[in-house]
């Protein structure tokens, strides 16, 4: 049995169905066979990479006796929380960062909140007056004095040097 929508507002269609699936015992392929749709298809609502149109939206609500618009309610409340939530996020100036001080991750995909300790870190430890200037301006002075107070080590005696220098502590 589906939740009600209004337990599950902002939650990619994919997540539930595949719950459901787990729950009924059914394959995603037996699913797609089912309702006359590819099996790419469905792996791909699955894995969060393709959205529900009202035509899927209509096939899954038979399938799973709910109305035919369950699932693009679903996928429409998942729409609005994923551009409120872009809307919202906060970056610093990224011009004001070089791209190579994060050489092991995608520079356009960084969490700049949710990553907040490491990326503190590394800035102190790597980063030059600019960059410096530019995380303090964005996190503060109270939330980067909190992480660092987290951060166990550093093997760079600059983490240290710029904590001071800037007063940080």
């Amino acid at each position: 049995m589906l939740p009600h929508l209004s337990k599950i507002k902002g939650i990619h269609p994919g997540a539930i169905l595949r719950r459901e699936l787990k729950i009924q015992n059914l394959k995603s392929n037996d699913l797609a066979v089912s309702i006359g749709e590819h099996k790419q298809t469905i792996s791909a609502i699955l894995n969060k990479r393709r959205n529900i149109n009202p035509k899927l939206s209509i096939k899954l609500s038979k399938q799973f006796n709910v109305e035919d618009d369950y699932f693009m309610l679903l996928q429409s409340s998942y729409d609005v929380k994923k551009a409120a939530t872009s809307e919202l996020s906060n970056t610093p100036n990224i011009n004001n960062i070089r791209k190579v001080i994060f050489w092991d991750t995608s520079f356009d995909k960084i969490d700049w909140d949710k990553n907040k300790r490491a990326i503190i870190k590394r800035i102190l430890e790597r980063g030059n007056n600019i960059e410096i200037n530019e995380i303090i301006s964005f996190y503060g002075k109270t939330i980067i004095a909190n992480e660092i107070q987290s951060i166990k080590t550093s093997r760079l005696p600059s983490f240290k040097k710029n904590i001071e220098e800037y007063n940080l502590i």
